[in-house]
């Protein structure tokens, strides 16, 4: 079920990450709100799938490709989107990897993992909340939405780096929230839990392979397995499911909440 948020209408919303994923999901959402979305990713492939996908039934949709990591990229699609939309109210930062797509048993891949970890999911939410809220300053209004993971809240000994990142965008989150409150800007972070998307499902291989005792499972019935024995309401979230925590901090109706965690996760991690 979607609340209907009218002040939305008209909004003009970012979204990093839009290619897949919760990007996809979220942008679903926001554009039933009647909000104008900006995708970005730096797959532009899929962005052009994903325009084509929701602009029949928004708004208004436009999609731009870059890499979050870049702060000069990032820049220059931001002044594109501004000259575009005069005003940028919302910004969600949905951009992130699970790890390296390269990773293997060497010390070297590792630190690769390490590092292409923190770049999109800890740096690009940085680079891409800074550059955007530029603009918000000088208008006195926003509000940012970051996307981290329950996983951010416990230790995960499978892949400490994922884990640690998204702690890391917690913290970013309650620092860019005392930062900005000057300037009318709001920060919050949402906390998703087990969410089929194509980066669960790459850690559902991995897991399996690494596994003898899970070999016999496919990644989705290792998902639902998973599931069933970790989450109280024994159901999967879904993209949408974010899009609708979105929705909340985005409107106008969370005025007053900044530097807040919301765990959407059917209860699996409760604080």
């Amino acid at each position: 079920m979607t609340t209907n948020y009218e002040n939305l209408k008209n909004k003009s919303v970012i979204i990093t990450g839009g290619a897949s994923g919760l990007g996809v999901g979220i942008a679903k959402i926001l554009a039933n709100q009647g909000a104008i979305i900006s995708l970005i990713d730096i797959d532009y492939s899929n962005l052009k799938k994903t325009k084509n996908e929701i602009e029949k039934t928004a708004n208004h949709i436009s999609i731009y490709k870059c890499d979050v990591t870049n702060q000069t990229q990032v820049r220059k699609t931001i002044e594109l989107i501004e000259k575009e939309m005069k005003q940028i109210h919302i910004l969600v930062n949905s951009a992130g990897v699970i790890g390296s797509t390269n990773i293997k048993n060497s010390d070297i891949s590792n630190l690769e993992n390490w590092d292409t970890t923190y770049s999109i999911n800890v740096k690009g939410t940085a680079i891409v909340s800074e550059e955007v809220a530029k603009k918000m300053i000088k208008n006195n209004y926003g509000k940012i939405i970051n996307i981290s993971s329950h996983g951010g809240k416990y230790p995960n000994p499978g892949n400490p780096a994922y884990s640690a990142s998204k702690a890391a965008v917690i913290n970013l989150t309650q620092s860019y929230a005392a930062k900005w409150a000057k300037n009318n800007i709001n920060v919050n972070v949402i906390c998703p839990g087990s969410i089929w998307t194509p980066m669960w499902e790459q850690n559902a291989l991995n897991t399996i392979k690494n596994d003898k005792t899970k070999s016999h499972l496919s990644p989705r019935e290792f998902f639902l397995q998973f599931i069933s024995e970790n989450c109280p309401l024994q159901r999967e979230q879904t993209a949408e499911d974010i899009g609708n925590g979105v929705a909340f901090f985005a409107s106008d109706n969370s005025l007053n909440i900044t530097g807040q965690s919301l765990n959407i996760n059917g209860g699996t991690i409760m604080d």
